[in-house]
């Protein structure tokens, strides 16, 4: 509970590398309920992940299935048949080779990517991914994580789902009402993204977690602690 003692819950949908906004959801939530059971949308980012670019951004991308498009989240598979991961990997490569830590952690991500060749769910992938990326930035997770397929009790409705767990505030996906449910009670998290130096003149926003990594490091936390 907080000192207001209001209980605060997230619902999220899992995403393959979260960003800022992403973890400061998470942090700010006593519970965060990962809908593994809703359906698969190209428009989330359960597949994909925003990185900083010389143009701007691009999103990282890992295929899915053609038949598993329509299935919930937790059903859909991992498309092996084609070549994703060192296209994944170039991208990266190009893109934040200059960055302050690039070298050190790269072996380490490289590894993580390829590892998703053992993986025929996406989402399992999904969950080690970012489980590695918090351990990279010495991320200590407060909140509980479930996943709504753990859940007896879930509902879709997200008003109704809140009440069910007695949840005072709920926040939701930013900006995911193209493929999220959207609840008529759902709170915007007061949030102000962190302007960091980037590896590329501007800045960029919402980029997701690796941007910050490879620029920062072990010195992350001096951003993370703003949220």
């Amino acid at each position: 509970m907080t000192e207001s003692g209001k209980h605060i819950l997230a619902i999220l949908q899992p995403v393959l590398i979260p960003n800022l906004h992403d973890l400061a959801t998470i942090q700010a939530s006593h519970t965060v309920v990962l809908q593994d059971t809703e359906q698969w949308s190209r428009k989330g980012r359960v597949h994909r992940a925003k990185i900083r670019t010389p143009e701007g951004t691009q999103y990282l991308n890992v295929p899915v299935h053609t038949q598993d498009r329509k299935k919930a989240i937790r059903e859909v598979r991992i498309d092996h048949s084609q070549s994703w991961i060192p296209l994944i990997l170039r991208a990266i490569e190009f893109n934040y080779r200059n960055s302050v830590y690039y070298d050190f952690y790269e072996p380490e991500i490289r590894a993580d990517f390829t590892s998703a060749r053992d993986e025929e769910y996406l989402l399992p992938f999904v969950l080690s991914m970012r489980k590695r990326l918090f351990q990279f930035l010495q991320v200590k997770i407060r909140s509980e994580i479930s996943l709504a397929s753990k859940i007896p009790d879930y509902t879709p409705d997200p008003d109704r789902f809140a009440k069910k767990l007695r949840a005072d505030i709920y926040y939701q996906e930013k900006n995911a009402r193209h493929y999220q449910r959207q609840g008529n009670n759902r709170i915007d998290i007061d949030f102000a993204h962190p302007v960091y130096r980037q590896h590329f003149e501007g800045f960029e926003p919402y980029c997701c977690l690796l941007d910050l990594l490879f620029q920062y490091g072990p010195e992350s936390f001096r951003i993370i602690d703003e949220l």
